[in-house]
């Protein structure tokens, strides 16, 4: 890979599930979040419900050629995971391919100019209710 790192320190894994924008590429999931750095990092994860160790491998070989095709195209500068899904083994590597390149390009284009927000959302607090058995002043 060109421009890329691999990530694997798990703060930064999770730092991406809470933050990052993700978008669906129908047998795995993309999350992007800009870095601050020269390069991107790439994480790849495939639970245990994607199958046994030779499953889950398949997957994560499969992930690894898609963003190696997708690569050229992607922007500089962003933490990436992808995330197999259950269906990904029983796919031809075109499929995700396809996907990465089409729309997960397009999604990480919009993260990386920031149309696409990515952080935490600013979230309406909601009022907090008194105590039971206390008086409220008012």
């Amino acid at each position: 890979m060109l421009f890329t790192l691999t990530m694997n320190r798990n703060a930064d894994f999770q730092r991406l599930y809470k933050q990052g924008a993700f978008c669906s590429l129908g047998s795995a999931l993309l999350y992007a979040m800009p870095n601050q750095l020269p390069y991107n990092r790439l994480g790849i994860t495939a639970g245990k419900k994607v199958g046994n160790a030779v499953r889950r491998n398949r997957a994560k070989r499969i992930i690894r050629a898609a963003y190696a095709a997708a690569e050229p195209a992607a922007p500089i500068g962003l933490d990436i995971v992808i995330v197999a899904r259950a269906a990904l083994p029983e796919q031809s590597s075109l499929v995700l391919t396809k996907a990465l390149c089409e729309k997960g390009i397009r999604h990480l284009n919009g993260v990386g100019s920031g149309e696409i927000p990515s952080g935490k959302a600013v979230q309406k607090q909601k009022p907090k209710k008194p105590a039971s058995g206390t008086v409220q002043k008012g």
